[in-house]
């Protein structure tokens, strides 16, 4: 064995791929999946990019990203809802074990917070059962809380580990993703309490200084502050057994060659991740 059997590409690592050159890099990087995002997957078609990953013989370790439930207009709440149904049969046709959540910020000039987290839970209720029936598992994603204001009022693992409680464990689970959570001193214990809630494992390293565009801080293993073996120890003692996604939103990576980006890729996760 390779040691590689369970790690994944997300599609965002080579964002200037498409799926079809994306597909062939992990065939040729010898990876077993690819985690895959609705817009490239819609450019190619979703039967098309279905029959493109199972013809290469790879898993779907996960399909980016539903959420952004926080709307207060009652036509943009429905439309969001409507979104997120067409988001889960995507991930059904594609064979994904679960849609990855990013819950959506403040609606423009709204200070309450509260109330966002509450119309985040109201949606789950409706998509969670929708989810369900379909063999698709919501995945909460808490992002770090600079990302609160826009992108996600969900903030911590405890947090996401209150909600996805609320729920069936096969229609709601949580990511553990390292750049996210690398700072939370509750994030180990709190693996361990998620268990069998874990859908999703996503590593990446913490920069400094982050770039103006904060989004853009995710590093590649090993140059940044995350340590990475006592998270993917907690995570797999807790008893997770799917992949594990390296996700990189970084201007410098996706100017690199993509099989040069594999290439550091697999060799920093063998040295620091696993």
């Amino acid at each position: 064995m390779s040691g590689l059997e369970r790690l994944s590409l997300n599609q965002m690592t080579t964002k200037h791929w498409s799926l079809a050159e994306a597909v062939d890099g992990c065939v040729r990087a010898g990876l077993g999946s690819i985690g895959l995002w609705r817009e490239p997957v819609a450019e190619t078609g979703l039967a098309a990019a279905a029959k493109l990953v199972a013809d290469a013989g790879l898993r779907v370790s996960s399909l980016c990203r539903g959420g952004f439930l926080t709307a207060e207009e009652p036509g943009a709440r429905a439309e969001a809802l409507a979104d997120n149904r067409r988001a889960i049969d995507e991930a059904a046709a594609l064979g994904a074990p679960c849609l990855v959540m990013v819950v959506g910020g403040l609606p423009a000039g709204s200070k309450d917070l509260p109330g966002a987290r509450a119309r985040v839970l109201d949606a789950l209720g409706e998509l969670a059962p929708y989810a369900g029936e379909r063999g698709v598992r919501l995945a909460l994603e808490p992002l770090h809380p600079m990302y609160c204001a826009d992108r996600a009022v969900l903030s911590t693992l405890r947090q996401a580990l209150d909600w996805a409680e609320r729920f069936p464990a096969g229609q709601v689970g949580v990511v553990v993703d390292t750049f996210h959570l690398w700072w939370d001193p509750e994030a180990i214990g709190q693996i361990a309490r998620a268990g069998d809630r874990i859908a999703s494992y996503q590593v990446c390293d913490f920069l400094t200084p982050l770039p103006a565009d904060v989004l853009l801080g995710r590093g590649m293993m090993g140059e940044g502050h995350v340590d990475f073996r006592p998270f993917t120890e907690a995570v797999l003692a807790a008893g997770y057994t799917g992949d594990i996604e390296v996700e990189l939103f970084n201007a410098e990576v996706w100017a690199t060659p993509g099989d040069e980006v594999l290439a550091t890729m697999k060799q920093r996760y063998l040295e620091l991740v696993v």
